[in-house]
Order: C-alpha cells, then structure tokens, then sequence
C-alpha cells in the first residue's frame, strides 16, 4: 500500500501538467483571435509575448479603446459583449488609423467655410446630391465650431466636383488656398 501512495504522489507532477479540456483552448482561442482583431483594426504592433501577459497595460488600453469606440461597456477585459463584436463579420478598414494623410495637421483658419458644387453627377438629380451635401455638412454645423454656406460661382474654401475615368474613389485635398481643399 505504501508504494501505491508513493507512485501516486510520483504521478502527481505529471497529471497536473497534463493540458487542460476546452477551457484553456477556448481562452487562447480567444486571446488569439483578440490579438488579431487588435493588429488589425486598433494597431496593436504583432508582439505576441506582449499579449500573453496577463497584466499587459497596452493589451488592458487597446481592449478599453476598442470598447469605447464600439460602445461597449469598458471593462479593458475580453468579456463576452467584446468577444462577440470581435467576431461578427466586418469590413477591413480599421477603426484607428495610425497614419497622417497630411504632414504638419492643417487646420481651417476660421470658422466660416464656403462650398461649391463646381458640377453634378449623372447618376443621381442634382436635388438628391445638393441634398445629400447639405446634410452632411449640418452634421459637421452640429458637432464642431464650422458653419457652411454656399457659393455658387467663383472659389470656395471647398470645391466640389464628380469626375469619371481614373476617379473611381474621392479625393481630399487639406485646408489652405490652392490646394482645392
């Protein structure tokens, strides 16, 4: 009986090591998937000791920015309302973009912009597009100090125009005389 407790006692090391069930797979499944969620679309730098830390204040501050952003509630933890955004399907653009189109940051000089809409597209009325414009610049009226009116000849602060060929996407230009923006 005693060299049965004995190798039992021999044994012990090597159970407690044995991996654990579904539990631990699913945690570093869901580590893992955090992980490339964050380098993806919030710039976390590929690090992967980083984030196997368990206290890791970038990996706890990336989780709270994406939750803020998402409007989830913000634990900094990988809870199941964040795992669950995580994996829903999504477009690949990231939330967070860690790039400055335009050096030095320009900014309007005042607060009063003037637009035009130099031509109008095809595809749509021209009552649509005018619409269309006017509503997204409320929307800017109604959360920065910038008001808008427009101009219907002559350079405006922004020029708008709807172009074909090589312009399949939109261009911005930054704020400043002669840079069409």
């Amino acid at each position: 009986m005693m060299h049965l407790a004995f190798l039992v006692l021999l044994c012990l090391p090597v159970c407690s090591a044995y991996p654990l069930s579904g539990a631990a797979k699913e945690e570093d499944s869901n580590r893992d998937l955090a992980q490339q969620y964050l380098e993806k679309y919030y710039n976390l730098e590929k690090d992967v000791k980083q984030f196997r830390r368990k206290d890791s204040n970038l990996i706890v501050k990336k989780i709270q920015g994406m939750q803020k952003f998402l409007g989830l509630e913000v634990t900094g933890k990988l809870d199941t309302d964040t795992l669950e955004v995580m994996r829903k399907p999504r477009c690949g653009v990231p939330d967070v973009g860690h790039f400055s189109s335009f050096p030095g940051m320009p900014k309007w000089r005042k607060t009063h912009l003037t637009y035009r809409i130099v031509n109008h597209t095809p595809d749509l009325p021209r009552d649509a597009v005018d619409s269309a414009i006017e509503k997204a610049l409320k929307v800017w009226e109604e959360v920065t100090p910038l008001t808008f009116s427009r101009l219907y000849e002559g350079e405006a602060d922004i020029m708008i125009s709807f172009a074909v060929k090589g312009h399949s996407l939109a261009h911005a230009y930054p704020p400043g005389p002669g840079l069409y923006g």
